[in-house]
């Protein structure tokens, strides 16, 4: 009888601490935190831009993109959860050029160093007393809800799969500059002076006539003056679709984990690129917006 009471005792007990490590009921609840996503691309949005201007793409490509924002989750019926997101990931390459002049004596396109030794007199090298300075900036703005199907694994563990669907904004700047820039010199036109409503551009002959100079420069079109330096932004607008498996702990009575990993995918159309945020490219190519991601969460709530 002693045996019988004891071994009940026992399943009693051991049943209660089943019911508090394996939920019997689903729970209500939500929480919000800062969140932290990293995304690396597979392709890089521009990246023959950034080449011909003499960057590193792959530097890029294999860095991941670092996003930082908020995120938060509330349970809406049974086992279905509705949240949101938003974060700005950005990264950055660089480099700094010397300068030459060259003169360009084979009448063949772009620098051929002289063939020495055969006769060829080649083209020239000139000195040049600034660097170039060349500065690319990949800026990437999401914002999106998250829905979720939760899988109770134990009380304070839960895995969930979801999908975090929304809009994205990409923006690639890209700066240029030689030499120091002064503030004085931000409000020089760059291909005259502003008299009323017009631009004045003084002619440069260079041994031509005035006429011969006018009829150039309306063939070959203008070249710019008084400037040391040039920012282009290229950017556009995009659908987000992002599905990733969740894995969430609450390891506080109000404070918790969760860690996610999935899969970015986003484009951006044909002709939908904008230069310096309001001037259609309307021969723009399509460009994708796809590559692994993982996010994690601190988030204060049940």
């Amino acid at each position: 009888m002693k045996k019988f009471i004891l071994i009940t005792l026992l399943a009693s007990s051991f049943a209660a601490s089943q019911g508090d490590i394996y939920p019997t009921e689903a729970t209500y609840g939500g929480g919000i935190g800062f969140s932290t996503m990293y995304m690396v691309l597979d392709t890089v949005p521009g990246a023959h831009i950034l080449s011909e201007l003499g960057l590193d793409v792959n530097n890029l490509s294999y860095r991941p993109l670092v996003f930082h924002g908020g995120e938060g989750f509330a349970q809406m019926s049974g086992p279905w959860r509705l949240g949101g997101y938003a974060g700005l990931g950005a990264t950055q390459v660089s480099n700094v050029f010397d300068i030459y002049l060259y003169a360009d004596r084979d009448s063949i396109a772009g620098y051929k160093e002289p063939n020495f030794g055969t006769g060829t007199k080649g083209d020239t090298l000139y000195s040049f007393s600034d660097n170039l300075s060349v500065k690319a900036r990949l800026n990437f703005l999401m914002g999106a809800v998250t829905v979720e199907y939760v899988f109770p694994v134990y009380r304070d563990l839960e895995v969930m799969a979801g999908a975090l669907m929304g809009v994205g904004r990409y923006t690639l700047s890209i700066d240029q500059h030689i030499g120091t820039p002064k503030w004085g010199d931000f409000g020089n036109n760059m291909f005259g002076y502003v008299m009323g409503d017009s631009v004045m551009v003084e002619l440069d002959t260079l041994g031509r006539t005035y006429t011969e100079a006018a009829n150039s420069y309306r063939e070959n079109g203008l070249r710019p003056i008084y400037v040391s330096g040039a920012m282009t932004e290229l950017s556009g607008t995009f659908f987000n679709f992002q599905p990733y498996i969740a894995v969430k702990w609450q390891f506080l009575d109000r404070m918790g984990l969760r860690i996610s990993a999935g899969y970015n995918k986003g484009t951006i159309g044909s002709g939908k690129w904008k230069l310096n945020g309001h001037i259609p490219i309307n021969d723009s190519p399509e460009s994708a917006l796809r590559g692994i991601t993982v996010r994690t969460v601190i988030y204060f709530g049940l």
